[in-house]
């Protein structure tokens, strides 16, 4: 929106941290900001979708700082890990200690605006969510571009789906996208349903950046106050698509008819970029006759508060308690 367009125009202000959360929380929100107030990452901008060498050096950058911030985890997961092909992605198999549903699985599919946050974060997200939940996790490491732009992280996704029916029944699987991974599990439930393969349990979508036209309201409203994700991504959205509509479903699932989709789980926080793609979403789901519960977080932004509050603990609990219920046949 440019300063010519009629809306509510606002005094410049500075939005402190609330106290209606955590100290925890708190502390999370004021280390993602500099001394003047702008967010630490509103200082990193995307390259022009056509500047491929650009992102490729972006690519490059975020797998660096992933790897380093990936060894604070160190000793804290359990799960073991197999890597395995499946098609054109890497699948990485988690199993957990102890498994609590010997038949189930958990179809993982990582976020990183559909251009990063494969290899090592891939395969410990899938660590994560075997720990959490129990069950054999599978995280798919699918392609992404400027090399390979949609619908191959889509095609990926799919033929990591299959791969799963074939070794688990549909009533026992649970899919879950946090981010991108939440547009990549609609539209590949959406391609499965018309191509004529089973629904699984449940679906949980954690923060889902189901329009990438970004058409809704938090794209205006939490701008620059969503200290993790302040800036649009609306040249990553066009490096993806790769001339494609961005409305088309496959795309935007958010668009698409989502009749005969699972129960879903969806999470946003209030200062979340993506709180009008979650709760659209979760209305559109709710008009089509699916069973879709939606937790809104106070305060919290994209990707929750870094782990480790009381916030971060309660989403962890309430994402098990879903997918414990829905394999159990809640």
């Amino acid at each position: 929106m440019d300063d010519t367009s009629p809306g509510v125009r606002l005094p410049a202000r500075t939005l402190p941290s609330p106290t209606s959360i955590s100290s925890e929380a708190r502390a999370a929100l004021d280390r993602l900001v500099d001394a003047d107030g702008t967010p630490l990452n509103a200082k990193h901008r995307m390259p022009e979708p056509e500047d491929y060498d650009g992102w490729i050096r972006m690519k490059t950058a975020v797998d660096a700082q992933y790897a380093a911030s990936l060894k604070g985890l160190a000793g804290t997961l359990h799960a073991s890990v197999e890597t395995i092909q499946v098609g054109d992605a890497a699948v990485h198999i988690a199993t957990p200690e102890t498994v609590t549903a010997t038949h189930g699985a958990y179809l993982d599919l990582h976020g990183g605006a559909l251009v990063v946050g494969g290899g090592d974060a891939c395969r410990v997200g899938a660590q994560m969510q075997a720990d959490l939940h129990g069950l054999r996790c599978y995280g798919v490491d699918y392609r992404t571009p400027p090399e390979h732009p949609y619908p191959a992280a889509l095609d990926d996704t799919l033929a990591a789906y299959a791969h799963v029916l074939n070794h688990h029944a549909p009533s026992n699987v649970i899919v879950g996208g946090r981010s991108a991974g939440g547009n990549l599990a609609v539209a590949m439930l959406l391609r499965a349903r018309d191509e004529g393969l089973p629904m699984p349990a449940g679906l949980v979508l954690l923060s889902p950046e189901v329009d990438l036209t970004e058409s809704g309201d938090s794209f205006e409203v939490n701008r620059l106050v969503d200290v993790m994700l302040p800036l649009p991504l609306m040249s990553a959205n066009l490096l993806y698509a790769n001339g494609a509509d961005l409305s088309h479903p496959y795309l935007s699932p958010l668009f698409g008819d989502l009749t005969g989709l699972p129960p879903t789980l969806l999470q946003s926080g209030t200062r979340d970029l993506f709180l009008s793609n979650t709760v659209r979403m979760h209305r559109a789901l709710r008009s089509a006759g699916v069973n879709a519960e939606l937790h809104v977080f106070e305060a919290m932004p994209h990707g929750g508060f870094l782990g480790g509050t009381p916030e971060d603990l309660e989403l962890s609990n309430e994402l098990a308690r879903f997918v414990r219920t829905r394999l159990s046949g809640g």
